[in-house]
């Protein structure tokens, strides 16, 4: 790194940008007087942060990363990214080559990342040197792997689905544990992949055949999500619980709800156990939580995410402050902001159209947005498949009822789809 890229680099990241001169100060607000015993003083760029991984979420924080003043670095191993299109450099590479994660974390102030499948082992020595990685490398290696995750939650207390590591699948094993139940490969798995879902013993046929775990399948009335922030300084924000409807045989995300429609008490409950479960794994940076409402009122967590998370999309335009704007917040040791949600709102995502792949090929986009309250996001995917995710769009309201109305007008209007057949 140059002598110039060093001028207000963040080596202290719990004095993370801090390159500042120290001034007395007040402010006038409309309610008096606010003394400010400090003012920061930051030299542009506030730091370079570099980003390992190129898709949509980190193509959301690179643009949250340029409006506060950072240069981000993307690595990413399809040149020309959604996230590189937007960062101004990529470094391509796969998310496995020491070679390239040294190259980016060792050229950044700041790192973290969007995806999980990462080297850890690299990235440890790289923390182990001195360089600020947030979440936590060792967070990463704990949540990548589905058991020591399960394990990890339970040793703390977290409440969740009974669960069994399994290292080759078996039949009798599958019969002992008892059906219904949920098969998950410890790793690897993604947006509904990497996990099966057996009513009874014929099911067995759909198998993972790789280290896994089993686990006691929950008939959830509701699954949920909260998003919880943690800074370098401990301070710890949630953002409200939303309710989480996913497609039938894709299981992946099909609407979001936001606030969730479930009673106060229950809200505050699923508040309490995503920080709790934060507190459990440890790190710096946006979580996001999944969890299940059972039938009885309580609660469960299903699992967590290290990193922005497809439940938080809806905060670009719900949120005072939004999910991306508020992990970076916390990875650079800046003052986390404030979570309250203005308008209620429903986010879908934007999958690609069964039966072609290709050249993404846009329909219903001008309808969409002439229906007011309603925002579209396209990703920058030089390519449709089936399934993959394409874009999303946010749609707001004054009534919850009346946005999920509009949204589901808008999943009539609007699709993304290959421009060949398979």
């Amino acid at each position: 790194m140059s002598s110039d890229t060093n001028i207000g680099v963040v080596k202290n990241i719990a004095a993370s940008v801090a390159n500042a001169e120290p001034a007395h100060s007040t402010r006038q607000f409309d309610q008096g007087t606010v003394a400010i015993s400090t003012v920061s003083t930051h030299r542009y760029p506030v730091a370079r942060i570099g980003v390992i991984g190129g898709g949509q979420l980190g193509r959301m924080m690179v643009t949250r990363a340029q409006k506060l003043g950072c240069q981000p670095v993307v690595l990413d191993p399809t040149p020309n990214s959604p996230a590189g299109q937007v960062s101004g450099h990529q470094i391509v590479g796969d998310y496995h080559d020491p070679s390239r994660l040294r190259e980016l974390v060792e050229s950044c102030d700041v790192t973290t990342f969007d995806i999980e499948d990462i080297d850890t082992t690299i990235l440890l020595e790289l923390a182990a040197e001195g360089h600020i990685i947030h979440p936590a490398p060792q967070v990463l290696a704990t949540v990548q792997d589905k058991l020591l995750q399960k394990r990890c939650l339970d040793d703390y207390g977290v409440p969740t689905a009974e669960f069994r590591a399994v290292d080759q699948a078996d039949a009798q094993v599958f019969a002992q544990f008892g059906y219904p139940l949920v098969q998950k490969a410890r790793r690897g798995g993604y947006d509904g992949r990497g996990v099966v879902i057996m009513r009874d013993d014929s099911d067995f046929a759909l198998r993972l055949e790789s280290p896994s775990l089993i686990e006691r399948f929950v008939p959830a009335e509701k699954e949920l999500a909260v998003l919880v922030a943690r800074a370098v300084d401990g301070d710890t924000r949630c953002y409200p619980a939303v309710e989480m409807l996913f497609h039938e045989g894709v299981n992946a995300l099909d609407m979001l709800l936001a606030p969730a429609r479930i009673d106060t008490s229950v809200a505050h409950a699923a508040q309490a156990m995503a920080i709790k479960a934060v507190d459990a794994l440890g790190g710096v940076g946006i979580f996001g939580v999944e969890l299940f409402l059972r039938a009885d009122g309580s609660l469960l967590v299903n699992e967590v995410a290290p990193r922005t998370h497809n439940s938080g999309h809806h905060t670009i335009e719900a949120n005072v402050t939004d999910q991306f704007e508020q992990h970076l917040r916390a990875v650079l040791g800046l003052p986390l902001g404030d979570t309250t949600q203005v308008l209620p709102a429903v986010m879908m995502n934007l999958l690609g159209a069964p039966g072609r792949s290709g050249r993404p090929i846009i329909r219903g986009l001008q309808q969409a947005l002439s229906i007011p309250g309603v925002s579209v996001h396209i990703y920058g995917k030089g390519r449709c498949m089936p399934h993959r995710k394409m874009g999303h769009v946010t749609v707001v309201d004054e009534d919850l009822n009346k946005a999920k109305a509009k949204a589901e007008r808008v999943r009539e209007l609007l699709s993304v789809s290959g421009e060949q057949p398979i």
